[in-house]
């Protein structure tokens, strides 16, 4: 079956409808907490920010060392069950988080990590290998932008809603939101298709295979990627609460602001990026570009600067990630038998670049500002164009 949409050149299958669905519903979860999230980390803590980074950074350790055993257990279970099984493990993982305080870090905090370990194990795997599977290559570029403006888009409103939700209650009522939407992602799972991969390397073999390309410049490429994501999602956030004097409020809007500003930008780069410029030049400009707004991160002192900045940068984003995407998803399509192999590959690629930039920022705030930790991001960002398309390959 096959569903035609005018944004897209030809059909679009029924697995990509599906697994597209499922991702709108947990972008809504996720664009209430993403913000704030490692605000609540750091609030919990005692605004210990080296505390907050050590959690990302060790949450990101485990999946490095499992996502391989991960791999060959999913072939037991296979990648449909696997994507409906997270839907109950991440809707867990945030009833923790609703009962978590300072008087049961102990127990929440390890229970905690194995929960979103164990997510990441059951999701990010089948997720990537199936959007592979789903896709093509005449409409890569549109449908991992029509994703990617999804994401956006939700991030419009879900920012400003939770920071007043915040305001005017607190963050135990975004945790039981996300646990209802959560289950309401598990829907659109039940018609997903069935999709065979046999992950055919053991465990030690994975590392071998991982190491002996860890200098290749798309192994590069991946790990530059995943450091620039830690920055991006942990620091970012801290930054701005910091320098709005922790107001939920204003924190909420200008994301929401920033967001709103990119959302048609979004879907016009993967038309442009399927039809008129190749993906390697896109990103070649898109990495300098985006480089370029965390530097001047660096020097921002008011909201004013924190709403222009934000969306220069979300912009130069676009066209730095949606070619680095439509790229890496070309290339596990190359792979063949392969895809599922060379989706463990990349993802260690990007824990192990999470792992190291979480040791760089804390070193750096060990002696200086947090914001001097923009500049590793804007280092990373440019080893973005490092990717190749035949350079990591298993065939």
């Amino acid at each position: 079956m096959a569903h035609k949409k005018h944004y897209f050149d030809g059909p679009v299958s029924s697995g990509f409808v599906s697994l597209y669905s499922s991702k709108l519903i947990i972008s809504i979860a996720v664009g209430l907490l993403g913000m704030f999230f490692p605000i609540f980390l750091y609030n919990l803590f005692g605004q210990n920010f080296q505390l907050v980074v050590l959690y990302y950074g060790l949450g990101f350790l485990l999946y490095l060392f499992t996502v391989a055993a991960g791999a060959i257990m999913l072939d037991d279970i296979g990648f449909r069950w696997a994507l409906r099984a997270s839907v109950f493990v991440g809707a867990a993982s945030y009833i923790v988080y609703y009962f978590m305080d300072v008087n049961n870090l102990s127990t929440t905090i390890p229970i905690a990590l194995f929960l979103s370990t164990l997510y990441r194990v059951l999701y990010w795997v089948p997720y990537h290998v199936n959007f592979t599977k789903f896709t093509n290559k005449k409409n890569i570029g549109r449908q991992v932008s029509a994703v990617l403006a999804t994401q956006i888009g939700l991030k419009v409103l879900m920012p400003l809603v939770a920071g007043v939700i915040i305001t005017l209650y607190d963050f135990d009522v975004l945790f039981i939101m996300g646990i209802i939407i959560f289950f309401a992602s598990g829907i659109p799972y039940l018609t997903i298709p069935r999709t065979r991969e046999k992950y055919s390397w053991g465990y030690f073999e994975t590392w071998k295979n991982f190491l002996t390309r860890i200098t290749h410049k798309t192994t590069l490429a991946f790990i530059a990627a995943g450091a620039e994501t830690m920055v991006g999602i942990v620091v970012w956030p801290i930054f701005i609460f910091e320098l709005l004097n922790g107001n939920y409020f204003q924190v909420g809007l200008l994301s929401t602001l920033i967001v709103g500003a990119t959302v048609v930008v979004q879907l016009m780069s993967g038309k442009y990026l399927d039809k008129k410029i190749k993906k390697e030049k896109m990103l070649a400009w898109g990495s300098v570009l985006y480089s370029l707004g965390w530097v001047v991160k660096v020097f921002i002192i008011t909201a004013f600067e924190i709403f222009f900045i934000g969306v220069y940068h979300s912009m130069t984003a676009i066209m730095a990630r949606t070619p680095f995407d439509a790229m890496t998803y070309e290339m596990a399509a190359d792979e063949g038998q392969y895809i599922d192999e060379f989706t463990v590959i990349k993802e260690m690629a990007l824990q192990t670049g999470r792992v190291l930039m979480t040791l760089i920022i804390l070193a750096v705030t060990f002696i200086g500002p947090i914001k001097w930790v923009f500049i590793f991001a804007a280092i990373a960002s440019l080893f973005f164009h490092f990717l190749r398309s035949r350079d990591l390959t298993f065939v």
